[in-house]
C-alpha cells in the first residue's frame, strides 16, 4: 500500500538505534513476547515499528519475507487502527495483515506470534466491518482457536490474554450470555480472567488498561463505570515507550474529554 499517513506525534523519543533497541527490548516486548531479531534487517524493521514509520516497517519487512511477518502484521494493523481514516484502506491493511498471519501460521507453527497477530487482526477487521457481521460469517472461532493456540504456546502472552479477554465480552455483549456461551463458550468469568491477566503481566501497558475497561463496559455497561473511568485515567497519565503506547495513551486522553 501506498501514502501511508504520518506519525502524528514527535517520536524523537522512539528513534532507538540497535542498541538502545536491544537493551530495551524486554521491556517494549513484555506484551507480545516478541523474540529479539536475530538479522539486521529485522532490527530496522522493528526500529521503524517503535518510532511510529508503519509504511516504512511493512516495506522493510515485505523485502525479509515471511521470517518478518510479527513486525508486519503489527505494522499494519496497529498503522490501521489508529491512523488510517479511509475505510476501505483500513480494511485493505486488515487483509493483508491476516493474509500474512495466515501465511506465517503454516511456515511457522510454533511461533505464538503467528497465531496471536492473526487473531488480532481478524479482530480489528471484524470490528470494523461490524462484529455481528464478523460472527456470522464464522470469524469468532477462528479469532478463538488462533488464540487459543498462542496462548498454549506462550501462557505469559499478556496481548493474547487481552484478546481473549475482549473476545468473550464482545460475544457476550452483542449475542448474550447464554448464545454466547452455548454456541462461542463465552463466558463472562474468563473474559475478566483474561482481562485481569494482562495487566499483572504488563501493568505499565496502556493497552493493558484501555482494553480492561472496554471489556468491563461490554460486560457490564454503566454499572462498572467508575472502574472504566480509573483504568483510563491510569492508562492516560502512563508515560509511552515507543509510538504504539503514544497512540494508545492519546486514545485514552481522548476518551476522558
Amino acid at each position: 500500500m501506498k501514502n501511508w499517513n504520518s506519525f502524528p506525534h514527535d517520536a524523537s523519543a522512539w528513534e532507538y538505534d540497535a542498541d538502545t533497541l536491544l537493551e530495551l527490548w524486554p521491556d517494549l516486548h513484555r506484551g507480545d513476547c516478541e523474540p529479539v531479531p536475530d538479522s539486521e534487517d529485522l532490527l530496522e524493521a522493528w526500529a521503524a515499528f517503535h518510532a511510529g514509520d508503519f509504511g516504512r516497517a511493512v516495506a522493510l519487512a515485505e523485502s525479509i519475507g515471511i521470517a518478518a511477518h510479527a513486525v508486519m502484521t503489527k505494522s499494519s494493523g496497529i498503522y490501521a487502527s489508529y491512523l488510517e481514516e479511509d475505510s476501505q484502506r483500513e480494511i485493505e491493511c486488515f487483509q493483508a495483515a491476516i493474509a500474512t498471519a495466515e501465511e506465517a501460521i503454516e511456515t511457522y507453527p510454533d511461533d505464538p506470534n503467528a497465531y496471536y497477530f492473526h487473531a488480532f487482526n481478524l479482530g480489528r477487521y471484524s470490528q470494523s466491518i461490524s462484529v455481528v457481521k464478523a460472527i456470522k460469517q464464522g470469524f469468532a472461532a477462528k479469532i478463538r482457536s488462533s488464540l487459543e493456540n498462542a496462548l498454549e504456546l506462550r501462557p505469559d502472552h499478556a496481548e493474547a490474554h487481552t484478546a481473549m479477554g475482549l473476545y468473550h465480552a464482545e460475544i457476550i455483549d452483542k449475542i448474550g450470555k447464554m448464545i454466547g456461551s452455548m454456541t462461542y463458550g463465552a463466558s463472562e468469568n474468563e473474559a475478566i480472567k483474561h482481562l485481569e491477566k494482562a495487566i499483572e503481566l504488563t501493568p505499565d501497558s496502556p493497552i493493558a488498561h484501555i482494553e480492561y475497561a472496554n471489556g468491563l463496559y461490554l460486560l457490564y455497561e454503566d454499572r462498572r463505570l467508575d472502574e472504566v473511568s480509573d483504568l483510563y485515567v491510569r492508562a492516560a497519565e502512563m508515560t509511552p515507550r515507543d509510538a504504539m503506547e503514544k497512540l494508545d495513551v492519546e486514545f485514552a486522553k481522548s476518551e476522558l474529554e
